[in-house]
């Protein structure tokens, strides 16, 4: 769903940074050979990632989804060189396709792979995170930010992806729809907790920021 016209997102993405050449190539990658192809952050909400951890300049970075990698490496070129980012996915066939492009650049050595459960996984970790991105299966948003926000320094900053939902957080909502159940419910509390403050951005399939207090 487009909550504006395609061709005001094409000029939007042409008066913005440039797409890094290894992510358009990742980019380029992912849309011959992956399934669900618009699950990639692209271009735009790429280069938002980017701009927002450079200014956090975050010593630990948590993802929750990986995908193909694409938002990895954005968040990454805010690291320092003290930094690492911590990435989660369960599906196994994406992990060689994943590490490839992160051989490829500067941050391969920072990036640490994990395969597998996030909530079995993020309690192992053993850090405190100044940014995190959840894009992970949505049913379990909730479970995810209450277990990270202990998990945060102060000032840190959450990003929840896809909480417009394609628009279905406005419409009714199906019996057997779980993800955007529990969408509606995350919204509020996001909205409503007072651990954090927080804005909802009108980006692609909207984007969460939610500032630790």
């Amino acid at each position: 769903m487009h909550f504006i016209s395609e061709t005001l997102e094409d000029y939007v993405a042409l008066h913005t940074e440039n797409e890094p050449e290894l992510l358009a190539r990742l980019n380029k990658e992912t849309h011959q050979k992956i399934l669900q192809p618009r699950m990639l952050s692209g271009h735009f909400q790429g280069r938002f990632l980017s701009m927002i951890s450079k200014l956090i300049r975050p010593t630990n970075i948590l993802e929750i989804g990986t995908y193909t990698g694409y938002a990895a490496l954005c968040m990454a070129e805010g690291l320092p060189e003290n930094g690492t980012l911590d990435t989660i996915d369960n599906n196994e066939e994406l992990y060689d396709f994943q590490r490839k492009y992160f051989a490829q650049s500067p941050w391969d050595s920072q990036i640490k792979q994990h395969l597998g459960n996030a909530l079995e996984i993020i309690p192992t970790l053993n850090k405190k995170f100044d940014l995190v991105f959840i894009d992970a299966d949505k049913e379990n948003y909730i479970n995810y930010f209450n277990m990270i926000v202990p998990l945060m320094n102060k000032g840190s900053l959450i990003l929840s992806d896809n909480v417009l939902w394609s628009g279905k957080v406005l419409e009714e909502v199906k019996a057997n729809d779980k993800s955007t159940k529990v969408l509606l419910e995350y919204n509020e509390i996001l909205k409503n907790d007072p651990r954090v403050e927080t804005v909802l951005l009108p980006i692609r399939d909207g984007l969460t920021m939610s500032r630790v207090l």
